[in-house]
């Protein structure tokens, strides 16, 4: 059964993209720990990032990189956190997470739910930010 990562990827759940390319995509994420947090996935169904195969894995960082940068931008955050966790969804994702302090990286305190416009805001400063910085071929 597809993960609610390869659904959304695949446009049967919706989801607000900031980035897509034929090997990753980047989404806002519904339960954010900080405004501006998203998630790099693979476009392949892998569980646990280890098991990705190298390039896959080298370009979900580097597109995590580029999209880190470009939320420090987006949102003036002293640093940009990455965590790999993989509880949540048997998929492999990435957590890009603009942070002021620690506990802007605290899963605890992630929102139960979010305004639709205000991630679709949230999604256009990042894409702005990312065409800014010349890199806009994959933006959606």
């Amino acid at each position: 059964m597809a993960t609610v990562f390869t659904r959304i990827i695949g446009g049967e759940l919706p989801g607000t993209f900031v980035w897509r390319d034929p090997v990753c995509v980047v989404f806002m994420s519904i339960n954010p720990t900080h405004e501006g947090h998203c998630l790099v996935v693979p476009v392949a169904e892998v569980d646990h990032w280890t098991d990705l195969d190298e390039s896959t894995r080298a370009r979900c960082f580097e597109v995590a990189n580029l999209v880190a940068t470009a939320c420090r931008s987006a949102f003036g955050t002293e640093r940009v956190g990455l965590i790999i966790a993989g509880f949540e969804v048997p998929h492999t994702h990435l957590h890009v997470i603009p942070a002021d302090e620690m506990n802007d990286l605290d899963f605890h305190r992630a929102a139960s739910s979010v305004d639709p416009d205000a991630l679709e805001r949230q999604a256009a400063l990042i894409r702005d930010a990312l065409r800014s910085a010349g890199h806009s071929e994959f933006l959606p």
